[in-house]
């Protein structure tokens, strides 16, 4: 009998875990699969530092505030070297080199590395905001036809999985105090570009062959990475921009509809949860939600609610009902409820964490904050605020840029001097 109900109890649990949230294996872009820093399934440490849960570290020959990506049993990563290291003495821009380097996900052993030259005379003078970050802002995009990057007045480019250039194309050469931050998005067989800075637009190139496909112009004050949103079984391509949330057809460019949105420049980019596309930004800080799947101006029929309370630089994160994200330079992290707007919680992490610029992410029910200077926030992904951990790693003073990136049970992590791999 004892053996009967055993077999039983372990039919049920087997029949019990597909239902279970598998972490994520690739990490193919900016804030994963769905671009919204969900990791749910990954059985991350609450805790670590330079001896515990450190699986591997490795050296980065260069800056950059670019994101990791996974991909198979590789990692895609950018940086920069040549110029801009020092803003005492920064060097000559014609030495400035922008690198994709590959990875073995596991080890951290490098198994190729490729610099670009192109166009780095035109780049932005490294001084004021271009010091926060560098000119490897910009997170790769990977599928099984290649890595797309995207190097601001350099273009976008392709390059094979064995590191072989297949094609670039520059957008545009204009440049910003601020920088270029967005990262590149697939859709079938595009690459789709925001180049507000370069080129005022945002541009869909042919995957295979680098040739523009399609181009809309209408893109003000934008600095962040559009969102493919699912809709009755169609994509929608969302970003918001100064003033306005749009939504474009991701095949063809033409719009589909558009609503009022946030009057500043904005970096946060939005994300979506069955259907409803959550907008944060601005320095005065607004959160808006919209009902996506509309035509024309659906300021008055989409909108569903709009809270003063936003933030600057970093994108939020939802979980079971509830926005979660961090202001920019006051070191608060706010939770909202998702379907009302109403904050749950606004509170001060301790200690001062500084600017936060890496966008969170939620893994087994917890929030995960990388601040640029004071090391990373453990957080539970609840109504009610709680601190669970504070991690630093002794040794690396550096700034971290990158939002974190996931495979299995293992979280990446990038400053200016390291490349980390973390897990229990």
């Amino acid at each position: 009998m004892i053996r009967n109900a055993l077999v039983f109890c372990g039919i049920w649990i087997l029949s019990a875990l597909p239902a279970l949230a598998a972490a994520p294996t690739n990490w193919p872009q900016f804030r994963g699969p769905m671009q919204d820093g969900d990791a749910q399934g990954a059985q991350l440490p609450t805790e670590w530092s330079g001896e515990k849960n450190l699986v591997w570290k490795k050296e980065m020959p260069g800056f950059g505030a670019s994101s990791p990506v996974v991909f198979g049993d590789r990692l895609y990563i950018t940086y920069y070297d040549g110029y801009g290291l020092s803003e005492e003495e920064p060097g000559e821009k014609k030495d400035l080199r922008r690198h994709l380097m590959c990875v073995n996900k596991d080890s951290g052993k490098v198994i190729w590395d490729q610099a670009n030259d192109e166009n780095v005379e035109k780049a932005a003078d490294y001084k004021g905001f271009i010091a926060l970050h560098g000119f490897t802002s910009s997170t790769p995009v990977v599928d099984e036809t290649g890595i797309y990057v995207y190097y601001g007045t350099g273009g976008a480019a392709c390059y094979s999985h064995e590191g072989k250039l297949q094609w670039q194309k520059v957008l545009g050469d204009k440049t910003h105090a601020f920088g270029t931050a967005n990262s590149p998005v697939l859709y079938e067989d595009l690459v789709i570009n925001n180049g507000f800075v370069e080129c005022g637009a945002i541009v869909a190139l042919d995957k295979k062959t680098g040739q523009e496909r399609w181009r809309f112009d209408q893109v003000n004050r934008a600095w962040n990475t559009p969102c493919l949103v699912a809709v009755d079984g169609k994509h929608e391509l969302v970003f918001s921009s100064e003033g306005t949330i749009r939504a474009l057809d991701p095949e063809t460019g033409k719009e589909l509809w558009f609503c009022k949105g946030i009057d500043d420049y904005i970096c946060p980019s939005v994300i979506a949860h069955d259907g409803i596309v959550y907008a944060i930004g601005a320095r005065k800080s607004t959160a808006v939600a919209i009902k996506a799947g509309g035509n024309g101006d659906v300021s008055e029929t989409h909108r569903l609610w709009e809270q003063g309370k936003g933030s600057n630089v970093s994108s939020p994160v939802y979980y079971e009902g509830n926005l979660y994200w961090a202001s920019e330079g006051k070191g608060i992290v706010y939770c909202a409820d998702a379907e009302t707007g109403e904050i749950k919680y606004e509170e001060r992490l301790e200690p001062r964490p500084g600017r936060i610029y890496a966008s969170p992410i939620v893994a087994d029910g917890k929030l995960y904050y990388v601040s640029r200077d004071a090391g990373a926030f453990v957080l539970p992904a609840k109504p009610e605020f709680s601190l669970l951990s504070h991690n630093e790693i002794a040794g690396d003073d550096s700034i971290f840029n990158g939002s974190p990136a996931v495979s299995g049970d293992k979280m990446y992590l990038r400053s200016d001097k390291n490349l980390y791999c973390i897990a229990k």
